[in-house]
Parts: structure tokens; C-alpha cells; sequence
């Protein structure tokens, strides 16, 4: 086992002794935490500043404060929360997935995926997933609990080390499997697309992307964060109303209601006319471009009328649709679509005058769609190859 391996271990065991998340901390709070100890409030900059920018992973590595301080913190918080119970790396040498421990023993994913200059992240918002989309690896193993906002954020440092270190050349056997640009340094991306339905766990979603775009947290810019949905329309009133200009994404998956009801269970609550309602409140709101979702499965939504009906229920919104190939899960009947029928379904959209892309495919052959590791991991199902 690497001292890497061994540090974390051990940084997790005193997590797990009541210490409380650092990383749900906002600033304000832990000022008051300060101004409690009978420290002045700019110490809590000093700890954010080591926290987010230097990545620490001990308090006593923080030397400009005082020991005193360095050890009540060690006593009230913990900077180190969940370990890589499980690490992937795909052939292509640009993504890597981890399967992280929580202290209580749960799991979540979490996926760092490279591009020529930029590094993104998936992030995973809930254990699981209550929606129950039938295609959805998460979908199968059902919602344990949300993630506190600590969890979420935790995500985004524990790859923003990984990176750190293998720049620094101390990302040990794990590192020599992955290729990183020289000009990517950080994370520069986000998408809340792992497990769960980001905007069922709406407060600490908010908690974690405003410590992640704040100043003195990470300082990732807003437009560069994208938050997905199954659909929860009454949420998504309310992200258009948040100050942030965070995108969101729509997964939609079908735009007539008897097949999104089987494919997003969530339709039965607000069908699809419910849903483009909110979804024409938020772009009026908001003057942003909305995304939607589009998992393409054989014999299912993949018809070119499909697509005809999809160009008629978003025609006139300022939109995009990101048509994504299905990750295969055994276990279900669904298949991905074929090449060609990727291609007519775009063509469709394009002579609606639908702005679209066919997503970048990462990590399909180490199961980098949400949840397909924990799942296999439990023995619920492994990825199939077409």
C-alpha cells in the first residue's frame, strides 16, 4: 500500500471519530467558529486559503497559525473524508473513476474526465437515486440518503489533489495510468450529473457550488458548473430565481408523456407540458441557454418521430440538445443506438433548425455512467459491450 494510501486511511479513521466535514463549513461560519475560540475572524481566511488553494490535507500543515488553533481544528474537523475504495482508469488514458467511501460506509462516484484543455469533473449529489429511471445504473439501487454539502464539494478536492499530485510526480502507480495535459493544472469544470437527482438535495447542492465558486473557496466561475434534473419542476422555478448563473440541463429522454412516464417515472408528477412550461420560465428568468438531455436507446426513443416530437416541444427556446449514446447496463433490456440512427435522429433536429451535438464518449469501458460502479460493485450489474 502507498504512504499515499496509507495517510488517507489514516485521515479517514480520525474523520470518523466525530470530527465534523470541514468542507461543509461556509466562511461566515467558520469566522464565528474564530470569534467563539477567541481568535481573531481574518484566522478562518487563513484556513480557507490553505484549505482551497493549497489543498491541504492536515491542519498541522497550516503554518502560519497557531499550534493551539492547528490542534482544536484537528479536534473539530476533518479535511479528509472519503477514500478511494475503488480506482478505474479507461484505455484512452483521459478519464478516471472513483469509487469514494463515506465515513458511514455508504458509497458515491465521482469521474474526472480530460479534454485538450480543460478537466471536468462528474460529481454525485445523493447515495443513489429515487427517480427510478429503468435505462439508469443508479436508477436500480434506489436512494440510501443525500449528501451533506461537505460531500459534495469533497468530490471536486479529492481530483484537484489527484491533479496537484501528478503534476508534482507523487500520484504514485495511479497516476502513471492517466495522461494529463500540460496546461490543465485544476479542475476547470463541473457537471452535477452522478448519482441522484441534484435538485431533490437543493440546499446542500447551493451550500457546496457557492463554497466552489466563492473567492476564497475554489473560485471556479458559475457558467462553468452545470446542474442536471429528471425534471423537478417546482426546483427548477427555483434555480432560475438564484443569483449565480449556474447551467442547467434537463434530462428529458422523451417528449410525449406515455413514454416518458415509463423512461422518467418523475413524468407522472409533471408531464412534459408542465415541465416546458418551467423550462420557458427559467430561460425568460435567466437569458441563459437551457440543455437538454437525450440518451439515445435503440428501438426506444431513437425514431426519427422521436425527434420530431422533441423539435416540437423546445422549437422556439433558446436550447441546446446533447444527444448522448447510451452506457449499456445489463440487467435492462435497453441497447444503444446505432450509428446511423444517431445520425437521422441529428438530422431531424437540424432541419428544425435544433441546435445539437452527439456528446463525447468517456470512460464507456470502465463504466463511467452514474452509478455503474457501485452497482456492479454490489452485484446488481456490470456493463455490457455492443
Amino acid at each position: 500500500m502507498s504512504a499515499v494510501a496509507n495517510q488517507e486511511i489514516k485521515l479517514i479513521a480520525r474523520a470518523s471519530e466525530g470530527r465534523q466535514n470541514f468542507w461543509s463549513l461556509t466562511l461566515p461560519e467558520l469566522e464565528q467558529v474564530m470569534d467563539g475560540w477567541g481568535q481573531p475572524t481574518y484566522r478562518a481566511r487563513q484556513v480557507f486559503q490553505w484549505a482551497y488553494k493549497e489543498l491541504a490535507e492536515d491542519f498541522a500543515d497550516m503554518g502560519n497559525l497557531p499550534r493551539e488553533l492547528r490542534e482544536r481544528l484537528a479536534e473539530t474537523y476533518s479535511l479528509v473524508n472519503l477514500r478511494a475504495e475503488r480506482d478505474l482508469i479507461s484505455k484512452d488514458r483521459q478519464t478516471y473513476k472513483a469509487l469514494l467511501a463515506l465515513p458511514d460506509g455508504q458509497t458515491i462516484e465521482a469521474v474526472l474526465m480530460l479534454y485538450e484543455a480543460r478537466a471536468t469533473v462528474c460529481v454525485s449529489s445523493q447515495v443513489g437515486c429515487a427517480i427510478g429511471c429503468p435505462f439508469c445504473a443508479s436508477g436500480q439501487m434506489g436512494l440510501q440518503r443525500n449528501l451533506n454539502a461537505g460531500e459534495i464539494v469533497e468530490q471536486v478536492i479529492y481530483f484537484s489533489r489527484f491533479l496537484r499530485r501528478w503534476h508534482a510526480g507523487t500520484a504514485g502507480e495511479l497516476g502513471s495510468g492517466i495522461t494529463v495535459p500540460a496546461e490543465i493544472q485544476n479542475v476547470t469544470n463541473l457537471v452535477f450529473m452522478g448519482m441522484g437527482e441534484p435538485l431533490a438535495n437543493y440546499n446542500n447542492l447551493w451550500r457546496a457550488i457557492r463554497n466552489l465558486n466563492a473567492a476564497h473557496g475554489l473560485a471556479m466561475g458559475a457558467r462553468r458548473m452545470t446542474v442536471s434534473t429528471s425534471g423537478l419542476v417546482p426546483r427548477i422555478e427555483q434555480f432560475a430565481r438564484e443569483p449565480e448563473e449556474v447551467n442547467l440541463a434537463i434530462s428529458l429522454h422523451a417528449a410525449n408523456d406515455e413514454l416518458r412516464d415509463q423512461m422518467v417515472p418523475i413524468n407522472k408528477k409533471w408531464p412534459v407540458a408542465r415541465l416546458m412550461e418551467a423550462a420557458s420560465t427559467y430561460i425568460a428568468t435567466t437569458n441563459r441557454r437551457l440543455s437538454y438531455e437525450w440518451a439515445l436507446i435503440q428501438g426506444v426513443n431513437d425514431a426519427p418521430e422521436r425527434a420530431e416530437e422533441l423539435a416540437i416541444a423546445i422549437k422556439g427556446q433558446l436550447c441546446h440538445v446533447n444527444v448522448i449514446p447510451l452506457n449499456p447496463v445489463s440487467n435492462t433490456p435497453f441497447h444503444r443506438s446505432s450509428r446511423q440512427h444517431i445520425h437521422d435522429f441529428q438530422a431531424v433536429l437540424t432541419a428544425h433548425g435544433i441546435p445539437n451535438t452527439v456528446r463525447i464518449e468517456k470512460g464507456v469501458d470502465i463504466q463511467a455512467a452514474c452509478g455503474q460502479l457501485k452497482a456492479e460493485q454490489q452485484g446488481l450489474t456490470t456493463v455490457t459491450e455492443d
